[in-house]
């Protein structure tokens, strides 16, 4: 046997697994994403970029919004995925994102991507506001069906409402902002001081209210459009309701952190987020994508609700985060879940 030669083909053998090694990039990404979702973005991301790990930090909107806050000075996440937009204009205000266009980023609605060159931020998906009604409870109960926002500070629905807290849910947030935007300031605090009156309790989770307004433990859950079609299609007895009003909304939407050192593997991630493929997994969660053309019709998808889609005004909602929340959580946060 050829000692020298075996110990020559040890030793590369070594030199390759270790090089191997080192070729793997790990990215620690942060997410509000739905958990369940996360392992197949990951797969499917993973066949064109095996050699990038994906470690997953997922919370709520609020909870991800300030953690991302709190380490401003020491960075941990190379990227974040499926954040609301309006949390990420507020960190881009604070220069905490790394400005890049992802390949394909020209395909998407100009109203999914930041303004800026490059932007520093790209949307995703998008989801709407509505109002999920449990129709056989809501006759046990003698209740008539909302057509309004307003018609839930009636008092016939006291006790009877569940929406979500905005300070750890971005659907309770983008209710919250509508609002203001919709009523005005003022009127906006008088219209939430009523419906107060009415709430059972604030969730921790945007599509909560609706669920258990499906499952008939609440008649009246305020949450987003395709968690309630998601529930009527499962056969729960639930009526979608578009506000007259219009309704708020807001987007899920991908940064690269300043600061990683994972620079190229981040971009390679944010390159994904903006392709077909990616686009047509987000449209199994959400019936609003980015990409023209490559949603699919959502049963029980309430007509008109696109077209009650208010204008929303992002940079309020971002420039006054911290405010509306503080003054909510002052006026009404004694009736939140615990967490």
């Amino acid at each position: 046997m050829n000692f020298k030669f075996t110990s020559i083909a040890s030793a590369m053998t070594g030199l390759l697994l270790a090089t191997t090694a080192l070729a793997q990039t790990e990215l620690t990404v942060y997410t509000a994403v739905e958990a369940e979702d996360l392992e197949r973005y990951a797969a499917k991301f993973n066949e064109v970029n095996p050699d990038i790990t994906i470690n997953w930090v997922r919370d709520s909107t609020g909870v991800v919004t300030a953690k991302l806050l709190a380490e401003r000075d020491n960075p941990q996440a190379d990227v974040v995925w499926g954040l609301a937009a309006t949390s990420l204009l507020l960190l881009k205000s604070e220069g905490m994102l790394e400005p890049y266009a992802p390949a394909g980023v020209d395909k998407l609605d100009s109203k999914f991507v930041d303004k800026d060159t490059p932007p520093a931020w790209v949307g995703m998906d998008a989801w709407v506001a509505s109002v999920c009604y449990n129709t056989i409870e809501g006759e046990k109960l003698g209740l008539k069906a909302p057509t309004s926002w307003k018609d839930l500070t009636d008092p016939m629905y006291e006790g009877h409402v569940i929406m979500p807290n905005p300070n750890s849910s971005g659907t309770g947030f983008l209710d919250v902002s509508s609002w203001l935007q919709m009523f005005g300031e003022e009127d906006g605090w008088n219209y939430m001081d009523a419906l107060h009156t009415n709430i059972a309790r604030y969730t921790h989770s945007g599509s909560a209210p609706c669920k258990l307004a499906a499952s008939g433990e609440i008649p009246i859950g305020i949450s987003f459009a395709f968690r309630g079609a998601k529930s009527k299609a499962e056969g729960a007895p639930i009526d979608i309701i578009v506000p007259t009003e219009g309704v708020g909304w807001d987007m899920e939407a991908t940064a690269i952190v300043a600061g990683t050192d994972s620079l190229e593997a981040a971009q390679k991630l944010v390159d994904f987020s903006v392709t077909k493929e990616a686009m047509e997994m987000y449209n199994v969660g959400y019936a609003v994508v980015a990409m023209p053309g490559v949603a699919q019709p959502v049963e029980y998808f309430p007509e008109g609700l696109l077209d009650a889609m208010i204008d929303n005004d992002f940079e309020f909602a971002a420039n006054n985060r911290a405010r509306i929340l503080e003054e909510w959580q002052s006026r009404y946060d004694g009736k939140s879940d615990a967490k």
